[in-house]
């Protein structure tokens, strides 16, 4: 996108999440008037870090940055230029062998030899040979993904990522390359593409755990490419942003004040009116700010009271609310800083402390899980994914010391009993880290402070609201051009003029991708254009 030439228009953004700052940078850099108002002190939302502990950069959410690096967006917006600069994980997983079993873990490398020699030492032969071909097939499957992700999710879009692929690419499991063999792969659930893959339960249920990091479980029909999405670690591997998740954030704010963007950390936005042809938005400390266009880039329910408080139809909000379903919750995490990084047997921290931990042996422990989160109670048994990041950035740690993030899913919002998670929070965060204990001996003993960060304090601290960290379930029925409804999957709001949204409950999806910011902001641009009765020739 380069300099608007259709006039300059004031454009407010609500929320500072990486969203919204992304479509405030394509927007600046297109020469428009841009601020952007966000409630919170800390700015990028789930994309932030902050000293929880002395010396201690922690993050207040997203720890690796995956699928941004995908897209293009920070080789477009010179993102390097402004100081971000991202180290590979490499390996980028680690599956340690169940405890107490003296076997091999698995080891993940970028290099697909390497990895698939890690996978025949500990599973086999035959799983070894059966990955590389999953990552034959997978990857360029998965590279369509992406791309279909970082596009709007038109017809014509989901059309265009997938037109043309290489029979090769489209040919699965059976060798046959026509559309329904593909479409019946790509809707299958995650639990049935690993059946028909391989044998190793381990194998599985590392892969199933990184699938499951969108959210729904593997046994979700759509879920599938997921756990395909793993096969493009091996072009390109997640990334740790030096100094923390929010260096990228940081980045961000640097591009867009560069080109004459504001943004207002502290100024929370109380509704937003619609004005004769302008928009009135209002903040908590009385400032009505007009604005030609408005962004929300917060959850998406946010965004609706903000319109209920400013006089949008009450009947038409309450109908969207009750059809977007958020879920039972996600999960929870302990932050926690560490006198040394966790020890796994059989491995060495060069090959365990870099990646994404997968402390799963086997699916039973995810489908439990998931299935006590849906009854409103706790795991029987925690299910863990660590991040010890200050063994690739040791500037986020003082000298001699770790920390360590500690995923687990999934825990419900609403406690079936009841109960506050005031009551239940250190107690399961004790749990939490007894599951790590189990996998690498010694690691309670290592934990010098911690930060608990339970679903209610998720939705508390960063607008997460009932604690899911994507904003509303990543089922297949709320994805694409239903993502969070059918109505305002155009990133439009029927009704409201000159409003647009953006952030993870728009298409597509949570995750650290941009992907929605750059689309709104062209589609802005687009809408922004005279139109014409007549085509050149």
């Amino acid at each position: 996108m380069s300099r608007s030439d259709v006039g300059s228009r004031t454009i407010v953004i609500i929320g500072s999440g990486h969203n919204a700052l992304v479509a405030a940078c394509y927007l600046a850099r297109a020469g428009h008037r841009v601020e952007v108002l966000e409630r919170d002190t800390v700015l990028g939302g789930a994309v932030s870090t902050v000293e929880r502990f002395p010396g201690h950069l922690v993050d207040r959410g997203s720890s690796a940055h995956i699928m941004i690096r995908h897209t293009g967006i920070i080789e477009e917006l010179e993102l390097a230029r402004f100081g971000l600069r991202y180290i590979d994980c490499d390996p980028w997983a680690f599956a340690p062998a169940p405890p107490g079993s003296g076997m091999s873990p698995i080891v993940f490398h970028r290099d697909l030899d390497r990895t698939c020699a890690s996978i025949a030492a500990a599973c086999g032969e035959r799983d070894a040979e059966a990955y590389r071909r999953f990552v034959t097939v997978w990857g360029p499957r998965s590279a369509r993904v992406m791309r279909a992700f970082s596009g709007r999710p038109t017809g014509g879009n989901l059309l265009k990522s997938f037109w043309g692929m290489d029979p090769r690419e489209a040919a699965g499991a059976t060798g046959r390359a026509d559309g329904g063999a593909l479409s019946r792969e790509m809707t299958q659930t995650g639990d049935a593409l690993l059946d028909s893959l391989f044998d190793s339960e381990r194998l599985k249920a590392a892969l199933a755990w990184f699938g499951a990091q969108s959210g729904p479980p593997m046994s979700e029909p759509g879920s599938a490419p997921m756990v395909g999405f793993a096969a493009l670690m091996h072009t390109l591997p997640p990334g740790r942003a030096v100094g923390g998740s929010g260096a990228l954030t940081s980045a961000l704010v640097a591009r867009l004040q560069a080109d004459g963007g504001i943004v207002s950390a502290g100024d929370a936005v109380t509704s937003i009116v619609r004005a004769g042809d302008a928009w009135q938005v209002r903040t908590a400390d009385g400032r009505n700010v007009r604005a030609d266009i408005v962004i929300a880039g917060t959850h998406i329910l946010t965004t609706l009271n903000l319109l209920e408080q400013g006089g949008f139809d009450a009947g038409v909000i309450s109908d969207w609310r009750r059809r977007i379903r958020v879920g039972p919750g996600i999960g929870m995490v302990v932050r926690a800083a560490l006198s040394g990084l966790p020890r796994y047997p059989g491995a060495e921290t060069a090959e365990s402390a870099r990646g994404l931990q997968l402390l799963v042996t086997d699916r039973r422990e995810l489908r439990r899980a998931h299935g006590a989160a849906l009854a409103g109670d706790l795991p029987p048994r925690p299910v863990v994914l660590a991040m010890s990041f200050s063994a690739l950035d040791p500037n986020i740690a003082p000298a001699g010391e770790h920390q360590v993030t500690l995923w687990s899913q999934w825990h419900p919002y609403d406690l079936a009993d009841g109960a506050s998670w005031s009551e239940y929070g250190d107690r399961e965060a004790d749990r939490i880290i007894a599951e790590v204990d189990a996998h690498a001996p010694g690691f309670a003993d290592t934990v010098t402070q911690r930060f608990v960060q339970t679903p209610v304090d998720l939705e508390q601290e960063m607008g997460l609201l009932g604690g899911n960290v994507m904003h509303v379930e990543m089922s297949i029925d709320q994805m694409f051009m239903w993502r969070p409804l059918p109505e305002l999957a155009g990133q439009r709001v029927p009704g409201a003029p000159g409003l647009y949204l953006t952030g993870a409950s728009t298409h597509p999806g949570g995750g650290v991708s941009g992907a929605s910011g750059r689309s709104v902001a062209r589609l802005i641009e687009r809408d922004l254009r005279p139109r014409r009765l007549f085509r050149r020739r």
